[in-house]
């Protein structure tokens, strides 16, 4: 009877995954369709807010001057730019990489400071210091590896004012600028496009949900402050501070078009912990507004809830639990060819073959929308819908993406522990950088 219920708890667990990403795949269509014969023209804006731009780096000095150079050329009046630039507790030569940028003579006559910050808190840490001194009318932030392009903040600017009421926010995509480094980054890389072109799309078209990322947003100064800034020691600040503004009733902006280009983990290690941090952060997050699901509080942040606390817990332990299920009935059914009285686990009734085809038909079909996804996804993004990236996606379902749920396991497990134990569960573990 247990093992009965079991599988059905998987299979409508499963099912609920496969509408949920056929939900969010549609809404992406229909996005990406409505937009697919819209030319984009870079024209005056009716007006340029002043904006400071916030770089937190720590131990950085091998990206820090490529994207310093990137924000001083970001095509928006340079006297409307305020650029903070922390070395947040470095112990290199990050600050002094900061430094020949901004000295470099066709830029000294910007308004740039060089901040060396001993504090606590991490990046939301240096957050909270940029917006006590920010003299921008919105705050925008740049990861020390993350290169804007060119109109980057003009575009997010420019969705910001189009609604400056509702939009306190506004965030941009971020690409992988290392993606053909190796099969592991070209995995990130599809990753993230599905991740931006079909997710971020998909809940905004339909929802006005959105999300900030850890990198190319801007926020509105004022508004930031009124909600208390980020949550010092974070461990995804981001997500932390996307709840605040959904729960005061604000709408984070989707600027499609604005892009930067951000370095990805080359390493199996860095990328596995860099992944744990940000299941951890995300975690935590989840459990400390669950409660909201069960008091007054914006419809977006229930909404939001119940979509995360799907993604973490039910559907990876469908996910688990499908696995187990499935080697589970391979392995006996092995090993019933030495001995005819093993009974099969895992059965409906007195046969074993109707929960095995379904079994494979709902791995089929995770496979085929999975497959589906990426291609879509990178169809909507100049050179990348190659068959190369069909093959790539394939090899990934079976390796890249199934490492996640070892991430998940781990990333529950340690939230358990920090809870049970009273460790400090905000430890930032660095993720390795590269000179590509």
């Amino acid at each position: 009877m247990a093992a009965e219920i079991t599988m059905i708890v998987t299979l409508v667990l499963i099912w609920l995954s496969l509408l949920v990403s056929l939900t969010t795949l549609g809404g992406a269509i229909h996005f990406w369709l409505r937009r697919s014969q819209k030319l984009v023209h870079i024209t005056p804006l009716p007006s340029y807010p002043t904006v400071t731009i916030v770089v937190p780096a720590h131990n950085e000095e091998i990206v820090i001057a490529q994207t310093v150079r990137a924000i001083m050329n970001l095509h928006y009046p340079a006297d409307r730019v305020e650029i903070l630039l922390f070395a947040d507790n470095c112990n290199d030569h990050t600050a002094r990489e900061m430094r020949s940028v901004a000295e470099l003579p066709q830029y000294r006559d910007r308004n740039v400071r060089l901040i060396e910050r001993t504090g606590s808190g991490g990046k939301a840490g240096v957050l909270n210091d940029a917006l006590a001194i920010a003299h921008g009318d919105y705050l925008g932030v740049y990861d020390a590896d993350a290169m804007p392009e060119r109109n980057a903040l003009y575009f997010l600017v420019r969705e910001a004012i189009a609604n400056p009421f509702k939009y306190m926010a506004v965030f941009g995509r971020n690409k992988t600028r290392n993606a053909r480094q190796n099969f592991l980054t070209r995995c990130i890389n599809q990753e993230i496009v599905v991740t931006q072109r079909i997710q971020h799309c998909a809940i905004w078209h339909m929802f006005k949900i959105g999300r900030i990322p850890g990198t190319n947003f801007i926020i509105n100064t004022d508004f930031a402050k009124s909600i208390g800034g980020w949550s010092n020691g974070a461990l995804t600040e981001d997500t932390d501070i996307s709840f605040k503004i959904m729960q005061s009733g604000k709408l984070i902006a989707l600027a499609y078009n604005s892009e930067a280009f951000q370095q990805e983990p080359e390493r199996l290690r860095d990328y596995y912990f860099q992944r744990l941090r940000w299941a951890k952060g995300n975690y935590q997050v989840v459990i400390h507004n669950a409660r909201l699901l069960f008091r007054p509080s914006n419809w977006r942040v229930k909404l939001e809830v119940l979509y995360y606390s799907a993604t973490f817990f039910w559907f990876d332990a469908a996910i688990i639990l499908s696995n187990i299920i499935f080697l589970t009935n391979i392995c006996v059914l092995i090993a019933r060819l030495f001995d005819h009285n093993l009974s099969i686990p895992f059965t409906f009734g007195d046969g074993n073959s109707s929960i095995m085809q379904i079994l494979l038909l709902n791995w089929m079909l995770m496979i085929i929308l999975y497959v589906l996804q990426i291609f879509f996804a990178m169809s909507t993004q100049f050179g990348q819908a190659t068959t190369e990236q069909i093959w790539i996606g394939l090899a990934s379902y079976f390796t890249y993406s199934q490492l996640f749920i070892l991430v998940s396991i781990h990333a529950v497990a340690s939230v358990f522990l920090d809870a049970v134990l009273h460790r400090n569960g905000s430890v930032w573990v660095k993720t390795k950088r590269f000179d590509n």
